[in-house]
């Protein structure tokens, strides 16, 4: 795997701060009797899921990272489902921005998967030892 210095480089991180971007841009237009309903909900689990690939990048240990990248996956699926209830109530279209999330889910899967894949390479270099 591609070592980078920083989490900006990873292109997982870049569609997902894209994403939460989109969501404030989204959530925006919003009936403001929505503000502490699904705008605040949607916000705060698009905004953890780039919060959390950032703290799983920042991790040494290769298990706190596949962690927090879950993490970061569950926080994905509540988006979907804040953009099915948010299309479902005429509030926005939500399709383009799904395609996104999308994107980001399957980013997040492959790294998740390129970390584990490592940890399962030093495990079984254990126990060759």
């Amino acid at each position: 795997m591609e070592r980078t210095s920083d989490f900006r480089e990873l292109i997982v991180w870049q569609k997902a701060h894209q994403f939460v971007l989109e969501v404030y841009s989204m959530t925006s237009r919003f009936p403001k009797d929505e503000l502490f309903g699904i705008t605040s909900q949607i916000r705060r689990a698009s905004v953890s899921i780039a919060a959390n690939i950032v703290e799983g990048y920042s991790k040494r240990g290769q298990r706190d990272k596949i962690r927090f990248f879950n993490i970061a996956q569950a926080s994905l699926s509540e988006c979907k489902y804040f953009l099915i209830l948010a299309n479902d109530l005429k509030y926005s279209s939500t399709y383009e921005i799904g395609l996104h999330l999308e994107e980001v889910s399957k980013l997040l899967n492959s790294y998740q998967r390129a970390i584990s894949r490592e940890v399962a390479r030093g495990e079984a270099e254990k126990m060759r030892r």
